[in-house]
């Protein structure tokens, strides 16, 4: 006869809890996509401009020399750090006369194999898409959700600081 199959309940109650322990220990032995160190890094650095543009959209008087400054020569401005589930993204564009004419992903995703895959297609496809809309204003990439939302945030908090 089958040992659960008896008329014990104290046989049951420890086979159960031997089943929950082990489960448990399983569950909380997992370890996280990022690793923290990675997630806790780039918290302290709220504001991560270039030196030129930190100066300039930092301080509420200088914003006209802002507005000057994108409406001629060249600009290069990076954006806030954003924070996803899957690790840091950051974004820095290069303005002229007013235009966007280069967008680089500073910092993706790139831990593993499946974050590299997935941001070999999605960051070319971000780029492209920010050249084209001249805006923040893009789609997601269907995979890289949390990607896109960093990209798009990095992106916009880059054109805020150059006042596009």
């Amino acid at each position: 006869m089958h040992a659960l199959k008896k008329n014990r309940p104290l046989r049951r109650v420890v086979l159960a809890s031997a089943a929950t322990v082990s489960g448990l220990v399983m569950l909380l032995s997992l370890k996280p996509h990022t690793p923290p160190e990675i997630a806790a890094a780039p918290a302290p650095a709220p504001s991560s401009s270039s030196g030129a543009a930190a100066g300039s959209g930092g301080s509420g008087g200088s914003g006209g020399s802002s507005s000057s400054g994108k409406s001629t020569g060249t600009r290069t401005v990076t954006g806030q750090t954003v924070q996803t589930r899957w690790g840091p993204v950051q974004v820095r564009i290069t303005v002229k006369n007013g235009r966007i004419t280069d967008v680089t992903a500073v910092a993706y995703p790139s831990e593993n194999p499946r974050d590299q895959q997935i941001n070999s297609y999605a960051i070319p496809r971000l780029r492209s898409e920010a050249l084209t809309a001249q805006s923040a204003s893009i789609d997601t990439v269907l995979g890289a959700t949390y990607t896109s939302d960093g990209y798009r945030r990095s992106l916009q908090s880059a054109l805020d600081t150059t006042g596009l």
